[in-house]
């Protein structure tokens, strides 16, 4: 499920709102409807107790003669009016039995709130009922359609349903009853309901959106900024602060720590260069005197000495220099870099092999690739005598695999391989264990391309060795 969130602060913070805004409006409109259906319930249960306590009036006849509408008229428009009108003879009747056809039910609830309405005037209600029923169903409604043509054609096409409601009063036989032309619920409140959460979302997520972007942006040429210091360290000019105020200060925070480190990483450097230097002569000097040693096999020994000692510190060197580089990096095909590196131990005589495979391109620094390469082969010539590499691409990643069918590493001493001067042979002999660096050159060369270097010994035995950095 987690996988189809968004990741980015800007589409959580987004997704967030939208999820709010829609429970909050799902809240709203289900309280508002049902206020509106409550307001409409007791409008309908108020006009029906209003019609049976007019009609009880007989000695008001001004007022009846206000009221009611002779059959004969010809009445309005439908939508004019909450209620039909409907003739005097039809509102209000007597009756000797109760108004209740067969099969109908009962409303309960409506029963309960026109009693109560009725009580309040002082009615003494015996009983009560309560029905809906449709126009064309009611005897006294169909007997005004075939006597009264305009009245038929106006029901017919009438929404409304009828209201039928029953009254015997304490004391009585006889039933007073009262016919209500209902209409239906007002779907309006749903539209407007649903056009205003539409112009709620789009000016809040308009403005949310314009917020976060002035935050999230800065923020995102602050992580781009850092990932690329992380990974190679290469000077940059300051990024210039903007956004909001907690985000520039942020910013600037970032700049000065980088501003730091980079004078950090400058005076190393030129330490490490004077270091290399400073020990480069006297192995030279060393390398010229050793040649007045008469004993061949003691001069030999010398040499060999000191040539381990400047390749050592030619390699701690280099993994200092990486990622130092201002040099952009540059569209290579990585097949023909895996092959000029193969080429180089062909030359040599030694058993490497490249197996063929799609073109695959990236951005790299050409030189450091084929050293991190080249540390690889170097590896598993060493320990098994034999080395295998591919080019291939895999889950978006290029990947510069070297393969070979030696003791491999045991599975809890892979991490460790990977650290400076760990050596999977204990002794000191570079021809057997060497310096212990190779691995972490390559390493530090695909951590320096944003990629990984990763071992893991092969199921059928021997040693898998992976760079994999993205295209």
């Amino acid at each position: 499920m987690t996988r189809f969130l968004p990741r980015s602060l800007l589409g959580q913070v987004m997704l967030a709102l939208a999820a709010a805004l829609l429970i909050a409006q799902a809240i709203s409109a289900t309280m508002l409807y049902r206020a509106a259906s409550e307001r409409r319930e007791l409008a309908v249960t108020s006009a029906a107790s209003f019609q049976l306590l007019v009609g009880q009036r007989r000695d008001l006849r001004d007022e009846r003669r206000r009221r009611a509408r002779p059959p004969s008229g010809r009445p309005g428009p439908v939508e004019d009016e909450p209620f039909i009108r409907l003739p005097r003879s039809i509102r209000f009747s007597n009756s000797e039995t109760s108004p209740l056809l067969s099969g109908e039910e009962r409303n309960s609830a409506r029963e309960a709130a026109i009693t109560r309405q009725l009580e309040r005037q002082g009615l003494e209600v015996a009983e009560i009922v309560v029905t809906d029923r449709s126009l064309e169903s009611d005897p006294l409604v169909g007997q005004l359609e075939q006597t009264h043509p305009v009245w038929d054609q106006r029901l017919r096409t009438a929404p409304h349903e009828l209201l039928v409601v029953g009254l015997r009063q304490e004391g009585t036989d006889g039933w007073q009853v009262a016919r209500l032309a209902v209409p239906p619920p007002d779907r309006g409140i749903v539209r407007t309901l649903v056009l205003q959460t539409l112009i709620l979302f789009l000016v809040l997520v308009g403005l949310l959106y314009f917020v976060l972007r002035r935050i999230t942006r800065p923020l995102a040429a602050l992580a781009d900024r850092t990932r690329r210091f992380g990974s190679a360290g290469a000077p940059e000019e300051p990024l210039i602060p903007s956004g909001p105020q907690d985000v520039r200060r942020l910013i600037e925070a970032h700049n000065a720590m980088q501003g730091r480190i980079g004078s950090m990483l400058d005076e190393k450097d030129v330490m490490l260069g004077a270091i290399g230097h400073d020990l480069k002569t006297p192995l030279a000097a060393l390398r010229v005197r050793i040649e007045s040693v008469e004993d061949e096999a003691a001069r030999a020994k010398m040499a060999a000495t000191i040539e381990d000692i400047t390749r050592t510190l030619d390699e701690i060197l280099s993994l200092a220099r990486i990622g130092r580089s201002d040099a952009p990096p540059e569209m290579t095909e990585l097949g023909a870099l895996a092959a000029s590196v193969i080429e180089e131990f062909e030359d040599l005589g030694q058993p490497v092999t490249l197996a063929g495979g799609a073109r695959i391109a990236a951005p790299v620094h050409l030189t450091w690739l084929k050293r991190g390469l080249r540390n690889l082969v170097t590896n598993a010539l060493r320990y098994a005598g034999t080395a295998h590499v591919s080019v291939l691409r895999e889950d978006g990643m290029a990947v510069l695999r070297v393969e070979d069918e030696g003791p491999g590493i045991p599975e809890d001493r892979i991490h460790e391989m990977l650290e400076p001067f760990t050596r999977g042979e204990a002794s000191r002999n570079r021809e057997t264990g060497g310096s212990g660096l190779g691995l972490t050159l390559a390493r530090a060369v695909a951590e320096q391309h944003g990629g990984t270097l990763t071992l893991a010994n092969r199921p059928e035995g021997g040693l898998r060795a992976e760079i994999r950095i993205p295209t």
